[in-house]
């Protein structure tokens, strides 16, 4: 390996994995124990938040480093446009080796048919190496791993999907690079196997753990269903799923054997995270696009050089700030397009001026806005699809306020409540703020019907100053 001045960089990318996966949040069934390990010995982003919970809205924001309203990506079935500058162009610009492995979801149009499987190179957000597909869930099956080459020649790779994906990684990892490298690994677990409905963990591993630990709002919410995915039903598809995130840990667990067998350990930084989480249809038809922690939070962390010991954060952190937060440890101009902020001051302490807040936006089953605090989550709905245009809208109704101190898991929804009257009205000057920050013209809002309750009142002192 060449002496190099500039760390490599990982993004260790998944889909669909909720916050609770990891014991660092409270799961008893000890899934992820090279991410607890990792989280702890380096930056442990324990709040960390999806700015759109959506496959391909979520992958434009952190390639971008911009909302997806900003993009125009806010749904399924929209491209990465020639002018989106990605993380691969300003690590190329830097000097670096960039390539990219999985899953995309940035190259297809609203009725392109051809669009799942091989992504020309104009669409492939200026990565040098490639081997990926657009839609993996739709050209591949579990045990049939198929991804496209540079020359968009396919090539199906042998073993569990995340053992073929990881093992290609490896292979990258053990090229002899001249300069430093940027992966984005991007696995499809442990998203569900769409045309089957369900999810599939490798043989074995549902036994493990079907009928075991059920999360709270899993347990105390009744399926609302989803058009063909049985599988996802949470007592039917936990199983299968708690397997898919105990088996993508054993392969974080081997790609960092990798790296410390090539002796890059200490010069390499990695990231961990995924788009979204999903509540498994308890939320509304589908299994995601909710403002609900089940959704939005996301077991996140970064190691490797500049991050070891940073520690648990708990401020909260948007997957907006990963982007800048890269570039910076990277020594790397971070461009003024990027909304986010870097969290190297959070790693050495310097909390004072960070943020108190992130703005979330849905669209799919229902279209809205959110602001998630430490302690609160607040935000509003467009209740008529006639006013949606282009990701916005022009008028929303109150929908959700929750105290995630007190119910984090989500099972009492304030808003409305006379008690909370005064708070709701103070989040919602905050969400409008940040969303004229976004570029969003401000919408009119109606509050929610009122409702009298016996619930504390609430002090001041329980909102972000």
């Amino acid at each position: 390996m060449s002496n190099q001045t500039r760390p490599n960089v990982i993004f260790f990318f998944t889909d669909t994995q909720r916050w609770d996966c990891s014991s660092l949040h409270g799961n008893p069934l000890d899934l992820m124990p090279n991410f607890d390990r990792y989280a702890k010995g380096g930056t442990h982003l324990n709040n960390a938040i999806s700015p759109q919970p959506l496959c391909t809205p979520c992958r434009g924001c952190i390639q971008t480093g911009m909302y997806a309203t900003q993009t125009g990506i806010y749904t399924n079935g929209k491209a990465l446009q020639k002018e989106h500058r990605t993380l691969a162009h300003y690590f190329n610009d830097a000097g670096y080796d960039t390539g990219y492995i999985g899953k995309w979801h940035l190259a297809s149009e609203k009725g392109d048919k051809d669009s799942s499987g091989a992504v020309p190179e104009h669409l492939r957000g200026g990565y040098d190496y490639w081997l990926g597909a657009n839609a993996v869930e739709l050209v591949s099956d579990p045990y049939k791993c198929v991804v496209y080459d540079n020359d968009n020649q396919e090539r199906i790779l042998p073993g569990y999907r995340v053992d073929a994906m990881t093992d290609a990684a490896i292979r990258y990892i053990d090229q002899d690079h001249e300069k430093p490298f940027f992966l984005y690994f991007s696995l499809l677990e442990p998203h569900l196997q769409n045309h089957l409905g369900s999810f599939v963990a490798p043989e074995g591993y549902r036994e493990r753990y079907t009928g075991k630990w059920i999360p709270p709002d899993l347990a105390g919410l009744p399926n609302k269903g989803h058009e063909a995915t049985v599988g996802e039903q949470a007592h039917q598809g936990l199983g299968d799923y708690w397997g898919m995130v105990k088996h993508i840990d054993e392969a974080l667990g081997r790609m960092m054997g990798a790296l410390k067998s090539k002796g890059m350990e200490e010069n390499t930084i990695i990231v961990f995270t995924s788009d979204h989480g999903s509540h498994f249809g308890t939320r509304n038809h589908g299994g995601k696009c909710s403002p609900h922690e089940s959704s939005v939070r996301v077991p996140t962390a970064i190691w490797g050089e500049k991050f070891n010991g940073g520690g648990r954060i708990d401020e909260v952190v948007s997957l907006l700030d990963i982007p800048p937060t890269l570039l910076d440890a990277c020594a790397i101009e971070v461009p003024e397009q990027m909304v986010g902020n870097s969290i190297l001051p959070l790693t050495r302490g310097e909390r004072e001026n960070w943020q108190k807040d992130v703005l979330i936006q849905t669209y799919g089953p229902e279209l809205g806005r959110y602001v998630r605090t430490k302690k609160w989550k607040y935000g509003f709905q467009a209740p008529d699809r006639k006013t949606w245009n282009n990701g916005m809208s022009n008028s929303y109704v109150e929908s959700v306020l929750y105290d995630l101190e007190n119910d984090p898991y989500e099972m009492c929804n304030l808003i409305g409540f006379e008690s909370h009257r005064d708070l709701a009205r103070r989040l919602k000057e905050l969400l409008l703020a940040r969303m004229k920050e976004a570029g969003e013209e401000l919408p009119q809002i109606e509050d929610a019907p009122l409702r009298k309750s016996g619930q504390r009142r609430v002090d001041s002192k329980d909102f972000p100053s």
